[in-house]
């Protein structure tokens, strides 16, 4: 591929043809994709793909689908889409009603009727409800189910929008918005010409007072344009007010300010001159933090060590969980005054085996989410130990006389588990707990706990955790979701592979068995990430299980580097000029389908999304061989210029700078569009481009570029599909989803099976 001059210093740019697709609602690019979607809809969405999408959102329309909940005062509010709402209800009940077979919704908002209203295709991206009366809320619509969205107040006696005239309205953007007290708002937008990041971000932070035009709104604080963005949020835990403001440096390095907002006797947070007086919690910039009520909660990504009160060294393990007291480090001066006390760390080594996922506050206990080889566990920790500063060494921790006031930093042995186990958990499962409100006395301690798996239909379950030494209570089943495929015959199993380097490479498998019983090769499709150290686990998916397993297709997830499964240091394995590492995992475990007989290459097909459309990117183009088809969805591909596309600049800390030439001599080994064989050379298999028009984030012209270079190319089997809508997911609603999947398991099923 010939390459131009670019700027000075930077890295030369690849001469590219296709650069007029990156006009998204370009005339000659939107006929383009109408010639391409005309073509691969008739090649593959036939009556039979038709069904599968019919069944598909069948599933996904179920009433009998967990309307998941969450508690606010005395009533819980829920978002619901079925076949007669796609666009969905937004509405609320009591507890006494959501625990019967068919409860009693109060409506807030239809969004089908206000689309139809306003002649716009909304997207509902949820509401923040004021909490001092819990009468009006900030609700978010997505006018094409982009990550930009108009910003309304809405009246919950009237169920009405408040008028622009005396109600708050941002106009669509990537905007956020928080209740400071009844007429102001903390927010963070678009407020005009250099107002975002590189990335289309917001970069200022604003006081918005009601009645007030956007551009009046007074500036806290901004970020440089080369930063990722600036978030804002406010806590109103009672006796804990507080507003927040996050510099984000890149995705994985940020700085936090806070701020105590003043109260009345009411114990309504007042907004008073709230651009000065913000505190730096004094952390790396690397370090996660978490403030709930009088605690800190701090995870680095890399080991933080420092010096504690009276001069004591301290160090904090990557991956590991500390915890501080939030007023003497915050106000005191950070870890010299109140050192972190480590209350979880890894084990030591390569590869440490169990990992922190996350964790959940109630009033008086702090659980942790953790896996082990990527099976799940949860552990309960007592909140007046942490706030005591000494973990019991029967929890876990060494009691330490004085604990992190005095500076010493207890700690159990790397990898011990600190707490008590929650029962009932199948390691095999996913599982995720939350706190049902813990700022109100009656369920300061109740947790919800969800429990699903591959074969497993999600169960809801809630119950109380013990407090002054009480055992915790049962968690009981409030809600079961039905099975919505036919799981006969299938099984769950967990193997482990070895990739280039020898590392340890986990995946699940999910299929017959016997492993088809016919002795013939199984259909497979692997599926992956690897990438922003998020972990892939089991989950009930209706749409797999009918679009491939009940087709007799057997399912695999590949724990891949760049995940999170293994904890940050499974993540910055396959960092930037080590992302080969997070192919070869993939191709490994790849391989290993095959050399255990469950398939041939003819046989197995491969797919992601988003980073996992790069992962599937790179396997055509560097492992055309070990793939019998490729389903690339909402992908990046074109390395040398995702940073100048969409929200791309955001995810140079993952991949590295193209413009930077030490940078790009690494991405271009990796970057999809560049390693096309344009002699012709190389035989692809079938791949199957998919996106959408209104993705703002990765955007739709990766995919097009990719699709039309093959094309062009001569490679064979190249097809392309584009919705208008859907934004990221490619799904707007429950239709546009079931129609997007089936076309790629038909897609697949074709190619795999002749």
């Amino acid at each position: 591929m010939v390459e131009t001059s670019a700027q000075s210093g930077a890295a030369p740019m690849p001469h590219d043809e296709f650069l007029w697709l990156e006009e998204i609602e370009g005339a000659d690019a939107l006929t383009w994709v109408d010639e391409q979607n005309q073509a691969t809809l008739a090649e593959f969405f036939d009556d039979d793909a038709k069904a599968t999408s019919d069944a598909i959102r069948g599933a996904l329309d179920s009433e009998d689908r967990i309307p998941g909940v969450s508690k606010l005062g005395d009533l819980y509010y829920n978002f619901w889409r079925d076949r007669d709402h796609p666009k969905g209800l937004w509405r609320r009940t009591t507890w006494e009603s959501y625990v019967t077979d068919s409860p009693e919704w109060e409506l807030l908002l239809d969004v089908d009727a206000l689309a139809a209203a306003d002649e716009t295709e909304w997207v509902f991206h949820g509401a923040r409800v004021r909490r001092t009366d819990r009468r009006r809320a900030l609700v978010s619509l997505s006018p094409d189910g982009g990550d930009a969205h108009m910003i309304r107040e809405f009246d919950l006696e009237t169920k009405e929008f408040v008028d622009p005239a005396d109600g708050f309205v941002l106009p669509t953007a990537k905007a956020q918005a928080s209740w400071i007290d009844d007429d102001t708002l903390l927010i963070a937008t678009d407020f005009g010409p250099g107002s975002l990041t590189d990335s289309t971000y917001p970069r200022s932070a604003r006081l918005l007072r009601r009645g007030e035009a956007l551009e009046d709104a007074r500036e806290i604080m901004s970020v440089p344009v080369e930063l990722l963005s600036i978030f804002t949020g406010v806590d109103r835990t009672p006796g804990f007010e507080r507003a927040v403001i996050v510099e984000a440096i890149d995705f994985y390095n940020s700085r936090t300010w806070m701020r105590e907002l003043p109260v009345t006797d009411d114990g309504i947070a007042e907004a008073d001159d709230l651009t000065v007086s913000w505190t730096l919690i004094d952390v790396p910039t690397d370090v996660s933090v978490d403030v709930d009520r009088d605690l800190l909660l701090l995870r680095p990504r890399t080991d933080w060590s420092g010096t504690g009160p009276n001069g004591v060294p301290f160090t904090v393990p990557a991956g590991a969980l500390a915890v501080a007291p939030y007023d003497t480090f915050v106000h005191g001066g950070g870890a010299a005054s109140a050192a972190p006390m480590v209350l979880f760390a890894p084990e030591e080594g390569p590869q440490p085996r169990t990992s922190l996922q996350g964790w959940s506050l109630t009033r008086d206990h702090l659980v942790l989410s953790f896996l082990t080889d990527v099976r799940a566990e949860l552990r309960v920790v007592d909140r007046e130990v942490l706030v005591s500063g000494g973990v019991p060494a029967s929890q876990g921790g060494a009691v330490s006389e004085g604990g992190a006031v005095s500076g010493d930093v207890p700690a159990g042995r790397p990898g011990a588990l600190p707490g008590r186990a929650l029962p009932g958990v199948d390691p095999m499962l996913s599982v995720g707990l939350g706190a049902v409100d813990p700022d109100d006395p009656a369920t300061a301690n109740d947790v919800w706990m969800t429990v699903s798996g591959f074969l497993t239909p999600t169960t809801l379950q809630r119950g109380a955790l013990g407090t002054a030494g009480e055992p915790d209570a049962d968690l009981t089943a409030v809600k079961q979701a039905p099975e919505l495929f036919d799981a006969t015959g299938l099984t769950v199993t967990q193997h482990f592979t070895r990739s280039a380097d020898g590392t340890r490479v986990p995946y699940f498998q999910v299929g017959p068995a016997d492993g088809g019983g016919d002795g013939e090769p199984a259909p497979v499709m692997l599926d992956g990430y690897g990438g922003f150290e998020l972990s892939r686990l089991p989950g009930y998916a209706p749409t797999i299980g009918l679009g491939w397993l009940e087709k007799g297709g057997t399912y695999v997830i590949a724990n891949i580097r760049g995940g999170g499964e293994y904890g940050p240091g499974w993540h910055t394995a396959a960092l930037r000029e080590n992302r080969q590492r997070a192919y070869e995992d993939f191709v490994a475990v790849a391989r290993d389908l095959v050399a255990r007989g469950v398939t041939v290459a003819q046989k197995l097909a491969c797919s992601g999304g988003s980073n996992g459309g790069l992962l599937v990117g790179n396997m055509l183009t560097q492992f055309p061989d070990d793939f019998g088809a490729v389903s690339c969805g909402v992908p990046l591909l074109d390395m040398r210029r995702y940073t100048k596309l969409s929200a791309g600049a955001s995810w140079a800390a993952e991949y590295g700078d193209p413009d930077d030439p030490a940078d790009w001599n690494f991405i271009r080994t990796f970057s999809p569009y560049h390693l096309v064989d344009e002699e012709g050379g190389t035989t692809y298999p079938p791949v199957l481009f998919w996106t959408a028009t209104s993705d703002d984030r990765v955007g739709p012209v990766q995919a097009r570029k990719m699709a039309a270079r093959m094309q062009k190319a001569g490679a064979e089997h190249v097809w392309f599909f584009e919705d208008r809508e859907g934004g990221h997911s490619a799904a707007s609603d429950n239709e546009q989803a079931a129609k997007t999947r089936a076309l790629s398991y038909a897609f697949l099923m074709r190619q795999l099976n002749g």
